[in-house]
């Protein structure tokens, strides 16, 4: 039976990774973004890979967006088996140089989108008995950089409100999982800089989108609690735990830094 799965922020990046990866295995998808163009691309790629495809064009700020996306997933295929929680922009500065207007933007699009599409989810998933939420994250939702902190921020604010989830849905069928990406090759730093006003030069590792899809697509086959595309960075965690101040000098090289 093939799995049925919603993506936001699914017209490029990671979302739109993870859309093709899962169509290549016939899944059929209900995909979202603001970009209708963009959107109706990712919607022939998915098609293409194997896949069936209805796209959305929506808001994930929005809660009647939300509930039109996994409205449209039932109506075209019946269900809805797992709810990708991805869509997210990220800025950097010195945080008393983000102004509170960009700061809410950013709140409402990473956190509250993650809250309004899981939201949407969880009344057709509690009527299944089954179902799957993946929040992704990043690896400054365990461990936060310099010149990051507001994205941080909501980062960290979508792993509280996953592991709450997680433990509040034990036992009736729904899993919650969480993916930390580290920083990965897609627009989201184009983005950044034209949204922070200025390019910005980091060091440390990095990885391609495919790599996150693929870790996605894992977790959709075997729930787990946490995913680490890059899976070295669990360690970040675990040192923070037991050496902060020692991982406050460890961050300063991946901190973003203006050029």
């Amino acid at each position: 039976m093939r799995r049925v799965v919603a993506i936001t922020g699914a017209s490029a990046g990671i979302g739109r990774a993870t859309a093709v990866r899962l169509a290549r295995d016939g899944a059929a998808l209900a995909i979202c973004a603001r970009r209708a163009e963009a959107l109706a691309s990712a919607a022939e790629e998915i098609q293409r890979a194997g896949g069936e495809a209805v796209a959305v064009s929506a808001d994930v700020t929005r809660e009647a967006d939300m509930v039109a996306l996994v409205a449209a997933a039932v109506d075209r295929f019946g269900r809805l088996d797992a709810m990708v929680c991805n869509a997210g922009f990220g800025i950097y500065g010195p945080i008393d140089q983000i102004e509170p207007a960009r700061m809410q933007q950013l709140l409402d699009v990473n956190y509250m989108g993650t809250y309004l599409a899981a939201r949407a989810a969880l009344p057709v998933f509690r009527r299944q008995q089954q179902g799957h939420l993946i929040i992704v994250s990043s690896i400054v939702g365990k461990r936060g950089v310099p010149f990051m902190a507001a994205y941080a921020a909501t980062k960290f604010a979508q792993v509280g409100f996953a592991e709450s989830l997680r433990a509040e849905l034990r036992g009736s069928g729904i899993h919650v999982t969480i993916v930390y990406p580290i920083s990965t090759r897609t627009e989201f730093f184009d983005v950044m800089t034209r949204v922070s006003g200025s390019a910005t030069r980091a060091a440390g590792p990095q990885q391609d989108a495919s790599a996150v899809a693929d870790a996605i697509a894992r977790a959709i086959d075997s729930p787990v609690a946490e995913v680490f595309p890059f899976r070295i960075a669990r360690l970040l965690g675990i040192v923070n735990a037991m050496a902060p101040q020692f991982t406050d000098r460890l961050v300063q090289r991946w901190g973003r830094k203006p050029i």
